[in-house]
């Protein structure tokens, strides 16, 4: 059997272990080159690929009011093109600045961004009428309110993954208006059964008062806040299911009518204010709980109200 030998010379040896790689040349990008910021010139392509994937695969930053969290960027479905990276920075000039090829699912942002106004938007907080003060509403405060401006921060997400620093994201926001201030609040009639009198107020502001009948002893107004939750013009009086209605008929408007001309009933059942055609129980306790007014008294009050306006008797 004959064996054959191949002589190799040296030379050839040594220069096959000397090639560089096409893959992964030996030489080092040009000085001075950047992509998205990160020096990479003078750095040969594996030190490169390893240092624009660490600074890609870096959390997203977020700040809101002194909270910090984080995302990572497959919260987003994000990828980025380094191997593109890598060959532009080989065949770019010295000093070159380069842009990381970056892409993201808009609707993973999307998503993102619902999740970030569900977590921190606040609901404005309307002022509201809660009882008294010397016969003077007392009308909280209204709260502003917050929300996630969703359009801002969608952008900022997309222009932060293409960045390779990741500063931190601020989370932009927008101011959300009450739409109920002292200012604005409206009507509010305060009545007190101790002078028999009802205070109309536009807001803070008191505009008229008048002289009303409230509740006799054993019929008396009752007490509380409540709203009015029914307007009649000429009203039918009809009998309520009382004892001192008993055998009562219903009477038909115009004059005479126990209701008068007009009728705005409150949230506690038959219990309204209205016109009186006696006009001389004003200022006393002498009605059957209802809050009696002069008829040309209770027209105005009638055009000056609305369904929901809050009524305080004390």
């Amino acid at each position: 059997m004959r064996r054959l030998l191949i002589i190799i010379p040296a030379a050839a040896i040594a220069a096959f272990a000397a090639a560089p790689s096409a893959e992964h040349p030996a030489v080092p990008i040009p000085l001075g080159v950047t992509v998205d910021g990160l020096r990479i010139g003078g750095l040969t392509s594996e030190p490169a690929r390893t240092r624009l994937r660490a600074a890609f695969d870096r959390p997203l930053r977020f700040v809101f009011r002194g909270q910090r969290w984080t995302a990572r960027p497959s919260r987003f479905s994000a990828s980025s093109d380094v191997e593109d990276a890598i060959t532009r920075a080989f065949q770019a000039q010295p000093g070159a600045e380069l842009e990381l090829s970056v892409t993201s699912s808009d609707k993973q942002v999307r998503s993102y961004v619902r999740y970030l106004d569900r977590r921190f938007a606040k609901k404005p907080v309307d002022s509201e009428v809660r009882g008294v003060i010397r016969l003077r509403p007392r009308i909280t405060r209204a709260r502003p309110g917050v929300r996630v401006d969703r359009a801002t921060m969608a952008a900022g997400i997309e222009n932060v993954l293409r960045y390779g620093l990741r500063p931190p994201l601020e989370l932009a926001t927008k101011q959300v208006r009450p739409k109920v201030t002292p200012r604005t609040i409206g009507p509010i009639i305060v009545i007190s059964r101790g002078s028999n009198r009802l205070f109309f107020y536009d807001g803070p502001r008191l505009v008229r008062s008048f002289g009303v009948a409230t509740g006799r002893a054993q019929y008396p107004t009752p007490s509380g806040q409540f709203t009015i939750v029914e307007m009649q013009r000429n009203p039918w009086w009809r009998p309520p299911p009382s004892d001192w209605a008993k055998g009562l008929k219903p009477v038909p408007p115009g004059p005479g009518n126990p209701l008068g001309t007009r009728w705005m009933g409150t949230s506690s059942w038959g219990v309204g204010i209205h016109g009186t055609p006696d006009a001389a129980s004003i200022g006393y306790s002498a009605s059957h709980g209802c809050i009696r007014m002069q008829i040309p008294q209770a027209e105005w009050l009638f055009e000056h109200v609305r369904i929901g306006t809050p009524v305080v008797i004390v």
